[in-house]
């Protein structure tokens, strides 16, 4: 249904005068996700007689076919991604949608999930949801091998525990089956206490960020990491089957580690890097945009309006039936009342804590760039501060073209 879809025309008006909206998910991992969108489309169809919401859901390559559809004639009207990139902007791709946003709803965001989407000023995404991901641990196997979480705030305090634990059925830690080359090399620029972007220049190219890559380079090479596991970091299940004894996963997965594990798990930041670092969780979500391509502005941004501003009930269903998010509001995420006790909890103080996100103006460009270093940083034993700096020139000339 969802290949099907994808090939059908998208928003237009009926001979009856419907103006049919075209919605783009990607497809989310959580059993229940896809038939609540279809929920709510269906649900405010039926309390705007004159719309029909029409939901895609896009399996596979999402950024790549969300980037194409946005260049041609079909493109979404509504759509959700995680940031909006300055050079759609410039294109004229993404429609602003300021005026959605009351001074009472603007102040009702949490900030860092509002500016995320802000360039130039203006408003280009409603956040539909907050998510984060952590360093989960089995309380039972660090108990068991006399390991005090709380002293893991460092790398190799870290994985002096993973090895510890890392047994002939057991591996101390899993970051993912690439040994971490996706999922850590922006939480390690960050957890030196830089960024990748500031006031207009790339600002990586650091011998602190140089070092934290070369510990990465330790860290997949390292026995005690799981590699080649039936499933990646974002699901939960090398950690509730036993493979690993800690994992670097998403919020999202808390319910189904609560359902196998009971009280047995906790969650920890990614440790500091060098003298200066900081912990620090990675930062994300999603949020609702509008193509500013589409022949029905009006409708789709009333769309917007309607699930991720007023419909605070599909909020709530959303961000903490299907897997666990945070909700960008926080009148909203203070009701979230399976987010208030245990580990749960404890993972949106850390995210409020050390919550950390990429400039909007880092673009697939310089993404890429900087995972190709990391790549031969890690897998081909490369120079850790060549690459970098090669990176960084990348980016730099990237982010000035950009700029013109």
């Amino acid at each position: 249904m969802a290949g099907s879809a994808l090939l059908a025309a998208c928003g237009g008006a009926s001979s009856s005068g419907t103006t049919t909206l075209q919605q783009w998910y990607h497809q989310y991992g959580e059993a229940g996700t896809q038939q609540a969108a279809l929920r709510y489309a269906a649900n405010y169809g039926k309390s705007q007689s004159a719309v029909n919401v029409k939901v895609t859901w896009v399996p596979g390559d999402y950024q790549t076919k969300l980037s194409t559809a946005l260049l041609s004639p079909s493109a979404p009207d509504v759509f959700e991604f995680w940031v909006p990139y300055d050079n759609w902007v410039k294109q004229g791709l993404l429609e602003p949608l300021d005026d959605l946003f009351t001074p009472a709803i603007r102040s009702d965001f949490e900030a860092t999930s509002l500016n995320s989407f802000m360039i130039g000023g203006k408003v280009y995404g409603v956040k539909m949801l907050d998510d984060s991901r952590f360093l989960y641990y089995r309380k039972s196997m660090l108990d068991k091998a006399g390991i005090d979480p709380k002293t893991l705030t460092s790398v190799d305090a870290l994985m002096g525990a993973a090895n510890r634990l890392t047994s002939s059925r057991v591996k101390g830690l899993f970051v993912g089956n690439d040994g971490g080359i996706s999922q850590l090399q922006q939480v390690l620029i960050f957890s030196t206490g830089g960024d990748i972007l500031a006031n207009n220049q790339i600002v990586f190219d650091t011998p602190e960020v140089v070092t934290a890559l070369e510990k990465l380079r330790e860290i997949a090479t390292s026995k005690a990491i799981l590699t080649g596991a039936p499933t990646d970091s974002d699901d939960p299940s090398a950690f509730t089957e036993g493979l690993t004894a800690m994992q670097w996963s998403g919020l999202w997965a808390m319910p189904a580690i609560i359902h196998t594990l009971g009280d047995d798990f906790g969650v920890l930041p990614w440790p500091a890097s060098g003298s200066n670092g900081k912990p620090v969780v990675a930062w994300g979500g999603w949020a609702a945009m509008v193509s500013a391509k589409s022949k029905h502005v009006k409708e789709a941004k009333a769309l917007v309006k309607s699930l991720w501003i007023d419909n605070t009930s599909a909020q709530q269903d959303w961000c903490l039936n299907y897997g666990f998010h945070i909700p960008p509001r926080k009148s909203v995420a203070a009701s979230a009342t399976k987010l208030q006790n245990g580990p749960a909890a404890d993972a949106v103080k850390l995210m409020q804590n050390y919550g950390r996100t990429a400039s909007p103006l880092v673009d697939n460009v310089m993404f890429t760039a900087l995972n190709n270093a990391v790549s031969n940083i890690v897998k081909n034993n490369a120079n850790a501060a060549s690459e970098l700096h090669r990176a960084a020139q990348a980016c730099q000339a990237e982010l000035q073209t950009l700029q013109r």
